[in-house]
């Protein structure tokens, strides 16, 4: 491998902040990997700007429950939600290709010492790589997909509470508590999707979303260094988190 692997928190729609954490941590187009853990798109103000960065630059990201629900969305006219964000990238001339671009990104990465998805991995998959490959993200009824998409607690079975907040007693705990107690695995997980936890640096456990499209930051980790980098938001684009 050479180069350097960059794990970066969710975008949603920083691209300003995104542009100014690869100036800070000297992104290197020529060597280096940009690798989002999901949810590039939605909440902030440039939504298209972030998805075509990434495209640009060559990115490999995860995808994140935001950036799934509104592929859904672009394949069914009927899907819920407001679609603002997917009128945005209707709107512009290459809009279907970054809608392409996005729908061809993974669920989940994985090397030999890193692991790398939006949300959580359930307590009982062997190996979440080979676990979750090939399957239909447009199928909002795979358990499976959902759990990768939007865990936060659960029990050792898997079972997940009706909310994560206020946080849930026993039997619950944050998802990334039953990885760390798996003694055969060496790998780090990276993760995002929680921002209201915020970063997470754990016996091989990074959680990256520190809640920029709130008002938080941008935190990118980079494994070859085992640093945490990050910059601020210009603003409080959304309100809660």
């Amino acid at each position: 491998m050479t180069g350097r692997r960059i794990f970066i928190g969710d975008l949603q729609g920083c691209r300003e902040e995104f542009e100014a954490l690869l100036s800070k941590v000297g992104y290197d187009p020529a060597g280096d990997t940009l690798h989002p853990v999901g949810d590039l798109v939605n909440r902030g103000p440039d939504s298209v700007g972030c998805v075509r960065l990434c495209r640009d630059l060559g990115a490999r990201p995860v995808l994140g429950n935001h950036d799934v629900h509104m592929l859904r969305q672009w394949h069914d006219p009927s899907w819920r939600g407001r679609r603002t964000t997917l009128e945005a990238l209707t709107r512009v001339p290459d809009g279907e290709e970054l809608l392409g671009w996005l729908e061809q990104q993974p669920l989940v990465l994985g090397w030999d010492d890193v692991v790398c998805l939006h949300a959580g991995i359930h307590p009982s998959w062997a190996d979440p790589v080979r676990h979750l490959e090939g399957r239909e993200l447009l199928d909002a009824e795979d358990e499976d997909v959902e759990f990768a998409l939007r865990a936060r607690h659960c029990d050792a079975t898997g079972a997940q509470p009706q909310s994560d907040w206020p946080p849930p007693g026993d039997p619950f705990r944050p998802w990334d508590h039953f990885w760390r107690a798996r003694t055969e695995e060496t790998r780090t997980v990276v993760f995002g999707h929680w921002a209201r936890r915020g970063l997470v640096e754990l016996e091989r456990t990074r959680g990256l979303d520190t809640g920029c499209v709130y008002g938080g930051e941008l935190t990118a980790w980079i494994p070859e260094e085992d640093r945490l980098y990050s910059v601020s938001a210009r603003q409080r684009w959304h309100g809660g988190s």
